[in-house]
């Protein structure tokens, strides 16, 4: 036996669900005839009638409840494994949300090395900073500083400690040299950042003009066009200071803060998660290793 088209039951399987050819039209973005006729052609095909039709409505008679207690539970399966199928597929992407100034300065530099790494794994990057919503934003972790709470629902892994530090040109400074009196670039997004460090370096620097600057990436643009000295994460200035265009004429030192990847989901369940967190902690530990 020939069985009829699999379109025919699939326009059956909604106008039985919803017990309305008109309903069902909607539903799958056609005219009321086309559901009518693509059952009429089912019924036509089975040698059975599915529906009575009585005064423009349509009930199921006993042979339509029958079929549809097999074609209901097919369709749905069907779409499940699908939805299931195109799921699997984007595991093949991974989405991370790092904020702004690291990701620019920092991760996306690296990215060639994670590639090699997963070649099969491609990465999504949002900039973002902050609390994170991971439902809203699609990302798969997020990279952030412990700067703000968040409650046991995030799992979070630690990567690695923020080491804070002045940066300028070479040329604007003199061995010896105090910050006192000199204009210290600050960033909006984290304002502390110079009082944290010149307080775990017993400095202080009351005369200083402070600018004003919206980013840190903005700040240390700011450094390298020879425009003052800024405060900066090494993880941000590592590019310049290899290549010398800045110097850290204080170093770095702890501030207390860490930087983690965080997940909606324990990282042990997802493959691809478990993956850039190993490889981000490397490379981490790789940059703090390079800490002047």
């Amino acid at each position: 036996m020939k069985l009829p088209a699999l379109t025919a039951f699939h326009f059956f399987t909604i106008a039985a669900k919803t017990q309305s050819f008109v309903h069902a039209a909607r539903l799958l973005h056609v005219t009321h005839g086309a559901v009518s006729r693509q059952v009429r052609q089912l019924e036509e095909s089975i040698g059975v009638e599915l529906f009575e039709r009585r005064n423009r409505a349509v009930f199921l008679n006993d042979a339509g409840k029958l079929l549809y207690q097999v074609t209901g539970p097919f369709f749905e399966q069907l779409e499940n494994t699908v939805y299931r199928l195109q799921h699997e597929s984007r595991e093949e992407t991974i989405v991370v949300s790092c904020e702004p100034t690291i990701a620019m300065k920092w991760l996306i530099p690296r990215l060639p090395d994670f590639y090699a790494t997963y070649p099969n794994l491609q990465l999504q990057l949002l900039a973002a900073g902050g609390p994170i919503d991971f439902l809203r934003s699609g990302a798969d972790v997020a990279m952030r500083r412990d700067d703000f709470y968040w409650d046991d629902s995030i799992h979070a892994q630690i990567i690695c400690d923020e080491w804070i530090g002045p940066v300028c040109v070479p040329s604007a400074w003199v061995e010896g040299q105090h910050l006192d009196g000199m204009p210290l670039l600050h960033s909006k997004t984290r304002p502390l950042a110079w009082d944290t460090w010149m307080r775990l370096s017993d400095l202080s620097a009351p005369s200083s003009m402070k600018l004003e600057y919206e980013h840190f990436y903005l700040c240390i643009q700011a450094a390298v066009s020879g425009l003052d000295t800024s405060i900066s994460s090494v993880l941000m200035v590592q590019d310049e200071l290899r290549s010398g265009q800045l110097i850290a004429p204080f170093g770095f030192v702890r501030d207390g803060s860490k930087y983690c990847l965080l997940s909606p989901k324990p990282f042990k369940e997802s493959a691809k998660c478990t993956a850039f967190l190993e490889w981000i902690t490397a490379q981490m530990q790789i940059s703090i290793q390079s800490i002047p």
